[in-house]
């Protein structure tokens, strides 16, 4: 009976070990990645899907890999549906382990979904690169197979909080955010701000998302008469709490949005005058100094004739990092690709990718985040200074003198 789990060890490493036979033995190295392209989220999805593309055409286009043990492969990249669901992230990371045998596992949008791939990449050791997913529970739960190319949440806000104390000057704030595991994370890293700079939160209250009439819960806000109202909310909350905050008349020192919803070009398309003024929290924007920001933009805008935002620069980052943590393994195990990743130090169009253990976190990238304004209908850089692409318009006038 002892001799049973290492027969089965052994069984199991022939599996692997015929998987990544195959893999050397094909011409082209497949990567899977999770992303949502139906639901409320897929237009996350694409703009991920749409930069990681542009990626791979200029990585192929130089002849794939060009050293390391998959010099001469020209690179695949296999994009599957999560509808956004948690439950079918899970679900597609396991096939891609058990049934593809791919031994990196990358990408995936939103916090509940990337904490879902991360706990089955754990689960098998299977090395994971998060490009998006934010909340700091995914880099702090001590997984040496896990790393994070983008900021957690408790880095999004540093431009927004240095924004708000070097200008605003608020003594009262309201927090409104949806129940998502990123709404929840980036709303409590504003409550601990608040706390130590001595702002009252005189309203904080998490809202069911998807609602078409967002007043109830805006007029108590309004009785409050907070000096900055930060929202946390995906694209349609975002259009419609800010259409319907100038309805009601309601006047704060300024707006603000934790990203999300706020930061992509439908904001101010869908939400008209009533975006302007608005600022958000930005981890990039097209303008940004950054080797190979703008010819990213250019390339994106030609190709899907739309501004690209930081979720698309983030699937284009994420594939190049990914290429060159394979080309600088020793073989396709685990831990070679795990080792690899651990030594990442690389510039990149997003910016700065270096995984380092800090604080509570792992393998956590750290990288400066921004502060944008709508202007004139427009999403551009105002904060900080030596990043910004114009200058900031505040104070805000009210609604009644615009």
């Amino acid at each position: 009976m002892r001799r049973l789990p290492i027969i089965f060890i052994a069984i199991g490493l022939i599996i692997i070990g015929c998987g990544l036979f195959e893999v050397m033995a094909q011409e082209t190295f497949k990567l899977g990645i999770p992303v949502p392209l139906s639901g409320t989220k897929k237009n996350f999805g694409e703009l991920i899907r749409g930069g990681a593309l542009i990626a791979l055409e200029e990585i192929n286009a130089r002849g794939g890999f060009t050293k390391g043990v998959l010099r001469g492969k020209k690179l695949e990249l296999s994009f599957e549906d999560t509808v956004g669901k948690p439950e079918k992230a899970e679900e597609i990371a396991r096939k891609f382990i058990t049934e593809d045998q791919y031994p990196i596992i990358i990408g995936a949008y939103s916090s509940s979904c990337s904490l879902a791939v991360a706990e089955v990449s754990a689960e098998h050791g299977i090395p994971y690169l998060c490009q998006t997913g934010s909340t700091d529970k995914l880099t702090q739960q001590g997984w040496k197979n896990v790393f994070r190319l983008n900021p957690s949440s408790s880095q999004y806000i540093t431009g927004l909080n240095d924004f708000l104390v070097t200008v605003v000057k608020p003594k009262t704030m309201a927090i409104l955010y949806e129940p998502t595991a990123y709404g929840k994370s980036l709303s409590e890293v504003m409550r601990e701000f608040c706390a130590k700079k001595g702002i009252k939160i005189v309203y904080d209250e998490a809202y069911e998302p998807k609602q078409t009439d967002y007043k109830p819960m805006l007029i108590k806000v309004k009785h409050q008469k907070p000096d900055v109202i930060f929202m946390i909310s995906y694209i349609m909350d975002a259009i419609l709490l800010m259409k319907q905050a100038r309805e009601l008349d309601i006047n704060p020192k300024i707006f603000s949005g934790g990203a999300a919803g706020f930061v992509v070009p439908e904001f101010p398309e869908g939400a008209g005058q009533a975006a302007e003024y608005v600022v958000t929290s930005a981890l990039w924007a097209p303008g940004v100094k950054y080797p190979g920001a703008r010819e990213f933009t250019e390339k994106f805008r030609a190709r899907y004739g739309s501004e690209p935002t930081y979720h698309a620069v983030e699937g284009y980052a994420l594939v190049y990092a990914t290429v060159d943590a394979l080309e600088r393994t020793v073989s396709l195990s685990p831990e070679d690709i795990i080792a690899a990743l651990k030594k990442t130090d690389m510039m990149t169009s997003f910016g700065p990718v270096k995984f380092e253990d800090f604080e509570n976190f792992t393998n956590q990238n750290r990288i400066p985040t921004l502060l944008m304004q709508v202007q004139d209908g427009q999403l551009v850089t105002i904060w900080p200074k030596e990043a910004a692409e114009t200058r900031y318009r505040y104070p805000v006038p009210k609604w009644s003198a615009r």
